[in-house]
């Protein structure tokens, strides 16, 4: 069996203006104009519409967290500093995998200070300080 346009869109519930774009894109079965007129074949009470493409892939990329950079004062080193009346740097600065140790830091922007006894960082510390900025160590 073969409809028109009209029809054809009632049957899929779509509009005619939407029907003719699919229909100039190429992508119903088996249609074909004839003049100016439309004819689209039923397969089983509808017309087959081929899937769509959905265009070019995205050239952008989600932005990456930046690395959070956590400022703890190291007891050990505290200990170790009284013990062998050394001078060590005691306040370290956590980011990623790297430690760097100084005497004074400065935190520019907004920061946080976080105390957890139930659960302390790796390295023990049960309260510090978390900023997404960078941070200077004076050593």
């Amino acid at each position: 069996m073969v409809v028109g346009t009209t029809e054809a869109a009632r049957i899929l519930k779509i509009s005619t203006a939407r029907l003719r774009v699919l229909l100039s894109a190429g992508r119903v079965e088996g249609a074909y104009k004839t003049g100016k007129m439309w004819l689209i074949p039923l397969f089983k009470g509808k017309p087959i519409i081929e899937r769509g493409t959905r265009g070019p892939a995205p050239r952008w990329r989600n932005p990456r967290t930046p690395a959070k950079r956590i400022v703890h004062v190291n007891s050990h080193r505290i200990r170790q500093n009284q013990k062998h009346q050394e001078q060590l740097p005691v306040i370290t600065v956590k980011k990623g995998q790297t430690n760097t140790y100084g005497h004074i830091v400065e935190i520019p922007g907004g920061c946080r200070v976080v105390y957890r006894p139930d659960k302390p960082l790796p390295c023990g510390a049960r309260v510090w300080i978390e900023t997404l900025n960078e941070v200077t160590v004076i050593r």
